[in-house]
This record gives C-alpha cells, structure tokens and sequence, in this order.
C-alpha cells in the first residue's frame, strides 16, 4: 500500500489562515501591525524568487512589508548600517537578509548584526543558543517547519528512532536538537548521519522518522528504509528541464520507490518548501506579539 502524502501545502495553507486571523486580532485590539523587511543584494533569479514569494505571503496575511533592493556592490560596512537602521525602526520586528551574499560580504557578521529580538530566520547565536538549552526563541524556519508537518500528521515522535542524513547549520543540526527535546515533537533518539558516516543504510534501515537533507537527489533508496518508516524529504534538486523548460526537480530520497514501503512521506516539490515561509511568517508574528508586550 502506498505511503500517506504529508502535505506541505495544505499544512502551510492551514497555518497561514491561523496567522491571517492572529494579525487581524492583534490589529483591532492592540493596533499592532507585523513589520517585515527582506534585503536583497544583487540580482540572483533564485534569491530574487524567494524574496517574491516571502513578500507575497507577508502581503497576504496583513503584514506590514518592505522589499529592500541593494546593488551586489554594496559595501559591507554600508549593508550593517542598513540592518542597523532597521534594528531601530518600530515598525519592523522582523528581519531577513537573502542569502548567498556576494564575496566581498562576511554573511556572519551580517546575521549577527540583526538584533536577536528581529531574527526571524533563527539563524543569530543568541537564538540558537537558546534553541539549544529550549528557551524560548525564534526556531529556524525549515526545522520548525519539520516539526509542525509531523505534529500536524499525527505522527508519534516520542519515544522513536530518528535519523537525520546531513548535519548543516540550517536543517541537520537544528531538527536533530529539536527532536531530542522534551517538547511537543521530541523525545525521540537521535541518530545524525554525514558524508563521513560509515555506513549510511545501517543506520537509516532503524529509523522510524527519517529525514533527509543530503542536498543530493534520490540519495536514499528503497532498501536503505524499513517498512513502515516516516520520511521528512527537505531536498530540492533540479535534474532536468521539461520540453517546455520548467525545471524537473526531485527530492533527497527516491520517492517512487519509498512511497511503497513508508507509512508517510513528504513530496518534492509540495512537501517541506512551502513550510519554510509559513514559519517565517509564524516567527513574524511573533515577534511583533513581543515587541507589544502581547501574551
């Protein structure tokens, strides 16, 4: 029997109609309005895409919203006092720089230099220091999105097995603490796989809940799972173009395959992507309940 598809659209679009009546409410009784502002610097199609679809959804829920273009020869001293501008605007709570920067930019001192109380992306080390002992904070976007998808599925994680293949700083490292939390969505056992594991499938063959974020396509196969496993699909790659030149893109894992012998699995595209914006939007909001003083 085929695998349940987790769906990340419909879990997005759920949340997003919660965030749309959250800022409604906060509007009329604490006449706050969410501020967003996303910088970009330079003219990458991808980079400016993404900018697009995060200031389309901001506009959407109600947000107060500011696309901010920069030329990819911006100084880097000149992009700080930019941030720090917005570091000092009320109306903004929330702040994202679009990466990759160019060369010439230390990305690091640009995400540090956003106030912890603005980062909505969850990438300063304030926030992920605090993620990690499980203080309150702003969660990374796309692990915090792995979590809603699993919660909302009904997927049991306490207790179970997980195996996270790949260890970055966005997705490997942040959902493997997460899942070991004493929280909603934890208390699993975690295993965390990398280019240097010796061998991959023994341990992926014990995961009840396996994610995969390799950023190789079709990475895992059929007989690296277990009958039954869940599989969270967080890669997105493009290995071809269709006759009309749309991009053919897969996940991490053979989907095809897997999709036979998992209980549920998340698709590409459809699956994690639009779950990362949503919890943009989610740590937004906030924010701004913060900045308002607002429980």
């Amino acid at each position: 029997m085929s695998a349940k598809i987790i769906s990340g659209t419909e879990i997005a679009k759920q949340i997003r109609e919660e965030l749309k009546a959250e800022v409604a409410e906060i509007k009329e009784k604490h006449g706050v309005v969410p501020g967003l502002v996303t910088i970009l610097v330079g003219e990458n199609p991808a980079s400016i895409s993404y900018v697009t679809a995060k200031q389309r959804t901001a506009h959407d829920l109600g947000f107060h919203s500011i696309q901010d273009n920069q030329p990819d020869d911006i100084k880097e001293d000149e992009l700080l006092s930019l941030i720090e501008k917005y570091n000092n605007d009320d109306s903004i709570h929330g702040i994202l720089v679009q990466l990759p920067l160019p060369k010439h930019i230390d990305e690091s001192k640009v995400l540090y230099a956003i106030s912890p109380d603005k980062d909505v992306d969850g990438f300063h080390p304030v926030n992920v220091g605090k993620m990690v002992i499980g203080e309150k904070c702003f969660l990374p976007c796309t692990p915090h999105g792995i979590l809603e998808m699993l919660v909302r599925s009904g997927v049991e994680t306490s207790g179970a097995e997980v195996v996270v293949v790949g260890r970055s700083n966005i997705v490997g490292k942040p959902i493997a603490n997460l899942m070991l939390q004493k929280r909603e969505g934890g208390n699993a056992t975690v295993t965390v796989c990398h280019t240097r594991t010796r061998d991959t499938a023994f341990h992926t063959r014990r995961a009840d809940i396996l994610i995969v974020a390799a950023g190789r396509p079709k990475v895992i196969t059929a007989d690296m799972v277990k009958e039954g496993v869940v599989v969270i699909d967080v890669g997105v790659n493009r290995i071809g173009k269709t006759p009309e030149g749309k991009a053919i893109l897969c996940g991490d894992v053979d989907f095809e395959a897997i999709k036979e012998k998992a209980a549920a699995i998340t698709p590409v595209p459809g699956g994690v992507g639009p779950m990362t914006i949503t919890m943009l939007m989610k740590n937004t909001v906030q924010a701004a309940k913060q900045f308002a003083g607002i429980e």
